[in-house]
């Protein structure tokens, strides 16, 4: 396997990893495959087969590039046609329209046409085509100043799979993606593909979960995928997902092919971004971290932080010092052990980000009163 394959072979370890944050795909597939910068780049822009795509709960997700049909067809398609009618509703009560959607699809036209002549920016679409320039109140936060529309224009297109994010021209920690028609940056037979049917498309996502993150609740699947209790149900059933009972009673699903019972593994550490799939990958999270610790992991809309691991659960987080050291946070008592594993791998972080000082656009309350590990520490 190349080094880029790893970095693909990881994404679909995990059906996906969180690409919201520029730097998370880096330190996500470098925690689990010890992929370079390099192979990141080469698998997202060289080789294309990681693709950016707008998924689930309108997440940036970096999806193997033979999953792009199914999540198309489904999660995506849902958040095309939430964003798609927020658009329309925002155009008619600016007074810019009296239909919405007649004025969303024109717009999103004009980009197509400007697109398949040259990829392009968002700046540079905004100020090529007047229709995109316009200004509009953000919903997320009405009260602040309006914004040009250009960017919700695109998150309808980039939901809907007619547009893709391409090469980057800021550094591996930022985001300024020049938008590049699907058939013109997607390999092989997935860029032409037609999405698959939305029952499909959620089977094949339910499958993929199942396999990386089972067992899990209806509740779980529900809130990953973003979807309905009815289309989770009907994809549960779809995949012959057999009904398991956790620890506690609750009633559970595994991957048909995964009921064989599984050998604990040896001891392991990890030092994982903010949104990595594993903090992200369930609602209930109680058997990974400890509720009364979670909050310093999570922020208040439920976004994981970067988080210290030890033996498959969340011991803590982790942060940078101003020179770039790494330093873990610990939220629990700790073996020596596990304080020798995770300071390797904060040494490790520390050498492969050398001096590099990541920021964050989440609230990271472990930053309040920060306390690095130490065998002192050990009870």
């Amino acid at each position: 396997m190349t080094s880029s394959g790893a970095v693909a072979a990881s994404a679909r370890a995990v059906v996906g990893l969180h690409a919201t944050e520029p730097v998370s795909v880096y330190l996500s597939a470098w925690a689990r495959s010890g992929a370079t910068q390099a192979d990141v780049d080469d698998a997202l822009y060289r080789e294309r087969s990681v693709v950016k795509q707008l998924a689930m709960r309108r997440t940036l997700f970096a999806f193997p590039v033979d999953l792009l049909p199914a999540v198309r067809g489904s999660a995506a398609a849902r958040v095309a046609a939430q964003q798609h009618g927020l658009l329309a509703r925002s155009v008619v009560t600016a007074g810019l329209a009296t239909d919405g959607d007649a004025w969303v699809e024109r717009a999103c036209d004009l980009a197509l046409e400007r697109l398949a002549q040259e990829p392009a920016t968002t700046n540079q679409l905004r100020n090529q085509l007047p229709m995109l320039a316009v200004r509009l109140p953000r919903p997320e936060n009405p009260t602040s100043p309006p914004a040009p529309v250009a960017a919700r224009v695109l998150t309808v297109l980039a939901a809907s799979g007619r547009v893709v994010r391409g090469n980057n021209q800021g550094s591996w920690t930022t985001s300024k993606p020049v938008w590049t028609l699907v058939d013109d940056w997607v390999p092989g037979p997935a860029g032409s593909a037609e999405p698959w049917g939305a029952a499909e498309g959620y089977a094949e996502l339910v499958r993929r979960w199942l396999w990386a993150y089972g067992p899990g609740t209806e509740a779980d699947i529900v809130w990953w995928l973003g979807a309905t209790k009815s289309a989770v149900r009907q994809a549960l059933a779809d995949t012959r997902a057999v009904a398991v009972s956790l620890e506690d009673g609750a009633p559970a699903w595994l991957h048909p092919d995964d009921v064989d019972p599984v050998a604990a593994p040896a001891p392991w550490a990890a030092l994982l971004p903010a949104l990595d799939p594993a903090t992200m990958g369930w609602r209930g999270r109680t058997f990974h971290i400890d509720p009364r610790t979670a909050k310093a992991v999570y922020d208040r809309a439920g976004n994981g932080l970067p988080t210290a691991w030890w033996n498959g659960r969340t011991v803590g987080g982790w942060t940078q010092q101003a020179d770039g050291r790494v330093t873990v946070v610990p939220h629990v008592d700790l073996p020596r052990t596990a304080i020798i594993a995770l300071d390797h791998q904060a040494d490790e972080l520390t050498q492969r980000l050398d001096g590099q000082v990541l920021r964050t656009t989440f609230h990271r309350p472990q930053q309040e009163g920060d306390r690095p590990v130490t065998a002192e520490r050990v009870p």
